[in-house]
This record gives structure tokens, C-alpha cells and sequence, in this order.
């Protein structure tokens, strides 16, 4: 119970509901490194789960359409360890469920975290997935968020990453989904990189289906030596696919490096498929704006940074 109401605190401190978590009509679970310190079933919700070694296997299924957002904590409250989580999220044909998740590591000194997960979304079926990292200020955490979906027919996926709350560390994303006709797909990347973060960012959308849509979106901002490199890829492989990849990266000072890599293809004559990438500095004007009104070079910054992810 001591360490439930401590990744509570975390949690709570992280931006999210600590209400919802006891709420009896909200699912939700809440895992510590490998342990499962609270979980709790809806109406048309099932979670399973496996504690291991270094992890917790963790099996999701949704086969209503659930009228509130679903809340998951993972993280580590010690200083040290590895966190392994090997995720499944199964959305039944006609089921609709948003996820809100926080990955807590408030202390980390030295951290490994692996999320492996695999998502399945039925026929006019829909996900929403809102992921916000948050991490010590000093120490280094090795974050790899690893993806493989399935989006059949009519159905949808919005997925957001979110990690502007403490030292990045190392962060490795590789998303990669598939999509059936009519499906529609978001990826949405958000990340502030400081001291020498180290950013690798990878989003691919395979256009298998007509009409299906598809979306690979990253804001990063970076500062001090902070470095980036995003790929974004998407394929428009079917009649009336729609594809589009947008990147923006914003730089502040000398040593910050960033890259953006669109690989785009169609192989389909009534597919389209763009993309758009922006790199640059940081306003010179709209700075001094900000630091004529009275605000510190990092409040100005922060700000700054806060209207690029908003």
C-alpha cells in the first residue's frame, strides 16, 4: 500500500488524475517496475497480466465502446533497474476506448524502459492513446517505445508520445503500422531535448487499404547539445490512400543537432502521398519579445518550447 500511494504521488505530480485511479467506473492499472500495485476492470474492459522477472506482460481488450478515458501508470520508483513491458492492446470490431498513460520514473539515475506493444483495431472500431513521459531532472533514462499495428477496415488509431518533463536521457521510438481500407491513423510525436539527449524517432504508415489516411506528425525542440534524428515513413499502396509526414524541429544555441529524414513512396497511380520538414532556430525576435517583457532566457524558452508542443 505504501508504494501504491507513492506512485500515486508520482502520478499525480506527472499531471495525471490521481482521482481516477480510485474511481470504481474508471479502468485502470498501475505497475512499479514488475509489479502490478492496483488494476481495476469496466464493463467491456479486461486486462490481464503476467508479472516477470524485469516486467509485466500486460494484455488489453476492449469490446464495448467505453464511455471513459482508461488510466495507465507505469514506471520505477528506485533510482536503478530495467523495466520490460510487453504490451497488447486487442480493439473489437464497433469498440471505441482512449487511453491516457504516464511512465514515471522520478528518481531514475540509471533506467531502462521497454515498451514492446502490439495493437490490433477491428473493423469501425477506435483507439486514442495519449502517452506523457515524465523523468528525474538529473538523471539518465533509456526509454524504447516499440509499436506494431493493425487497423482494419474503418477503424482508427491516434497515438501521442509526450516526453517534456525532465531529461530525456535516451530515447529510441520505432512505430510502424498497417492499415486496411477507410482506416485512419495519426502519429503524433512531442519531445523537449536538453543537455546531450540523444532522440531517434522512427514512424511508418504502410497504406494497404483504399481510402485509408494516415498522418506521421514530430515536434521536438532542443537545446544545449541535445541531439535528434527523425525518420518518418509512409507508403500509399492503395486506390485514394492518403498520406502525410510533418516534422519540425526547433534549435537553441551552437551545439544542438537535429536531421529529418521523409521517405515517402506510392505505388498506386490514384495514391498521394507528402511530407513537409522544417529545422531552424529559435525566433531572434520573438525572444527578445519575451525577455523586453520581463522574463528570464529560460522562462522565454520554456515558453517558447510550450507553444511549439502545445
Amino acid at each position: 500500500m505504501e508504494d501504491l500511494e507513492r506512485m500515486k504521488e508520482a502520478y499525480s505530480t506527472a499531471g495525471g488524475n490521481e482521482s481516477a485511479l480510485e474511481d470504481p467506473k474508471v479502468g485502470s492499472i498501475v505497475i512499479d517496475h514488475n509489479r502490478v500495485l492496483s488494476k481495476r476492470e469496466v464493463p467491456g474492459l479486461r486486462i490481464e497480466h503476467q508479472e516477470t522477472t524485469d516486467g509485466v506482460n500486460v494484455r488489453v481488450t476492449v469490446s464495448e465502446v467505453l464511455k471513459k478515458p482508461v488510466h495507465l501508470c507505469f514506471g520505477m520508483l528506485p533510482q536503478e533497474g530495467r523495466q520490460v513491458i510487453e504490451s497488447e492492446f486487442i480493439i473489437k470490431d464497433g469498440a471505441k476506448a482512449e487511453f491516457i498513460s504516464h511512465c514515471i520514473f522520478p528518481n531514475a539515475q540509471k533506467i531502462e524502459h521497454l515498451m514492446n506493444s502490439k495493437v490490433i483495431v477491428g473493423k469501425n472500431s477506435g483507439m486514442t492513446y495519449k502517452e506523457e513521459h515524465y523523468h528525474s531532472s538529473k538523471g539518465n533514462v533509456i526509454t524504447k517505445p516499440f509499436l506494431r499495428g493493425r487497423i482494419l477496415e474503418g477503424g482508427s488509431l491516434f497515438e501521442e508520445f509526450k516526453l517534456v518533463n525532465g531529461m530525456v536521457g535516451e530515447l529510441d521510438i520505432d512505430y510502424e503500422v498497417d492499415q486496411e481500407a477507410g482506416s485512419v491513423c495519426d502519429l503524433t510525436t512531442k519531445v523537449y531535448g536538453r543537455d546531450n539527449d540523444r532522440i531517434e524517432i522512427r514512424e511508418a504508415l504502410h497504406l494497404n487499404g483504399e481510402r485509408a489516411s494516415g498522418t506521421a506528425n514530430s515536434r521536438i525542440f532542443l537545446r544545449d547539445s541535445a541531439n535528434a534524428s527523425v525518420l518518418g515513413e509512409v507508403e500509399g499502396n492503395a486506390a485514394h490512400a492518403r498520406g502525410h509526414v510533418d516534422c519540425q524541429e526547433i534549435l537553441y544555441g551552437s551545439n544542438a543537432k537535429a536531421s529529418s529524414t521523409p521517405m515517402i513512396s506510392v505505388s498506386h497511380p490514384l495514391a498521394k502521398v507528402t511530407h513537409e520538414a522544417a529545422i531552424g532556430r529559435v525566433d531572434k525576435k520573438e525572444l527578445e519579445t519575451l525577455l523586453a517583457r520581463g522574463l528570464s532566457e529560460d522562462q522565454a524558452v520554456n515558453m517558447i518550447v510550450r507553444g511549439l508542443l502545445r
